[in-house]
């Protein structure tokens, strides 16, 4: 069932013992949430933890420090955070799926796995969702709570510069800041600080993309034995699928990326006018207009050589 803000905020208040999942290769939005909804049910006396992600970054370890633990335990609630369905979940955590009693997400083309859902597909992060959750549930921001708050808005916009950002990002962003977060050392952390790794990854791609109908489509399909060779981390690779769309003429762009469990990850971004989600739809994935993702089981050229045809198909 769907629920409003006040709707959730009573459900939540209602309960306790809370276990709060996030999705497989997580990024700012999904880690942050997780934490800063943590700390802010803890702050109301709960017991609230996030079940340990094994694919966290250390760009990201130290916002789920002292939260997490390694396993549901029997009567906990369940509930994920910007999951848009049961295929984003982290093989690990896959036996949890019936379980799950809410999810709170921003996805537009997401599919209903739990028993309630706090939805709202106009956020530009899921993090504004648990901003105002928290607020409906009369929180006080601290610092480690607005730190993770704005880390989770910030990286889903881009540092405010993505077309989903919105009045209420930039909003939420004011908030954390007067609330005492450092915004300074997070900005730099994310958006201003580059490995060698990742500069030469940026120069392998820059020379290896192709590029579609006179340069506004690229497609760069990027093997595993290059991330290898160039040394780059998972660090180093996050925010990478933008970097070929901010190509001048580029307005979409899919990057594709071999994993360990043998699949092609295809994250596709776009600029307002262009539809991503609907490009990844025709790979059974989804996400939002301007950025979306799928996974195929294909060899990296044949996923390439589909993703340009969904590309142009889409794009006509």
């Amino acid at each position: 069932m769907m629920m409003t803000i006040s709707e959730c905020a009573a459900w939540l208040q209602a309960r306790d013992n809370f276990l709060i999942l996030t999705h497989r290769r997580p990024d700012g939005d999904t880690l942050g949430s997780a934490a800063v909804l943590c700390r802010g049910l803890r702050s109301m006396g709960k017991i609230a933890h996030i079940w340990e992600n094994p694919e966290i970054t250390d760009n990201y370890r130290h916002l789920h420090a002292g939260l997490t633990k390694p396993a549901a335990d029997a009567g906990d609630t369940i509930v994920c955070v910007d999951v848009a369905s049961e295929g984003m979940l982290p093989s690990t955590c896959k036996g949890l799926c019936g379980s799950i009693s809410l999810r709170i997400d921003h996805h537009f083309c997401a599919a209903s796995f739990t028993e309630e859902e706090l939805v709202d597909h106009t956020a530009g992060a899921c993090g504004e969702i648990v901003y105002d959750l928290l607020m409906a549930l009369g929180v006080v921001l601290d610092k480690p709570m607005a730190e993770a708050l704005y880390t989770a808005v910030s990286t889903d916009t881009g540092c405010f510069r993505y077309a989903n950002t919105t009045a209420h990002s930039l909003r939420t962003a004011a908030a954390c800041a007067e609330a005492g977060a450092d915004l300074y050392p997070i900005n730099q952390a994310l958006f201003d600080t580059n490995s060698l790794p990742k500069l030469r990854l940026q120069g392998w791609i820059a020379e290896n993309t192709r590029f579609l109908t006179g340069g506004k489509l690229a497609v760069c399909a990027l093997p595993k034995a290059v991330e290898a060779q160039l040394g780059v981390t998972e660090d180093d690779m996050e925010n990478i699928s933008g970097f070929p769309r901010s190509i001048a003429g580029v307005e979409m762009a899919a990057t594709l990326r071999e994993t360990e469990d043998g699949l092609v990850k295809i994250s596709v971004r776009a600029i307002p006018g262009y539809d991503a989600s609907a490009v990844c739809a025709c790979f059974g994935g989804g996400g939002h207009k301007g950025a979306a993702g799928a996974s195929v089981k294909l060899p990296l050229s044949d996923a390439a050589a589909a993703v340009e045809k969904a590309m142009l198909e889409v794009c006509r």
